[in-house]
């Protein structure tokens, strides 16, 4: 028996046990809500994002589940995707690639530096809105 338990009595027990259970609830509920907040931001990029010289991301679907297509200087790929916390996740060439909000100097990307409303994949791909 610890000191709080010997000054408390066993109601300190049952409180100690209730709070550990408030707090476990709270926090798979904040997991809930970052998980649904994902989707929420991924579905709020839905639709075609530009980048330089003809190349664009293009994001459909929703409520989680996407195809993203990417154009690149050689020709159109389409991937299955998921949101996550981090952004929109697929797989390319065994690779995990993550698209996440970002501003056009945070693409890399000379020609998009000026924009403000892009979705990055890597350093040098990115694409924008504006």
């Amino acid at each position: 028996m610890n000191e709080l338990d010997r000054n408390f009595g066993p109601e300190w027990r049952g409180a100690r046990l209730l709070s550990l259970i408030i707090v476990s609830i709270t926090l798979m509920a904040c997991s809930k809500d970052d998980a649904q907040g994902g989707v929420r931001f991924a579905d709020s990029w839905l639709g075609k994002w530009n980048g330089p010289e003809a190349t664009y991301l293009d994001i459909r679907g929703g409520k989680g589940v996407y195809q993203v297509t990417i154009r690149n200087l050689d020709a159109a790929r389409t991937f299955d995707a998921s949101a996550t916390g981090d952004g929109i996740t697929f797989q390319r060439d065994g690779v995990k690639e993550v698209i996440k909000a970002t501003n056009g100097e945070a693409t890399g990307m000379k020609w998009l530096a000026d924009k403000q409303h892009c979705l990055t994949v890597k350093p040098g791909e990115g694409y924008c809105k504006d």
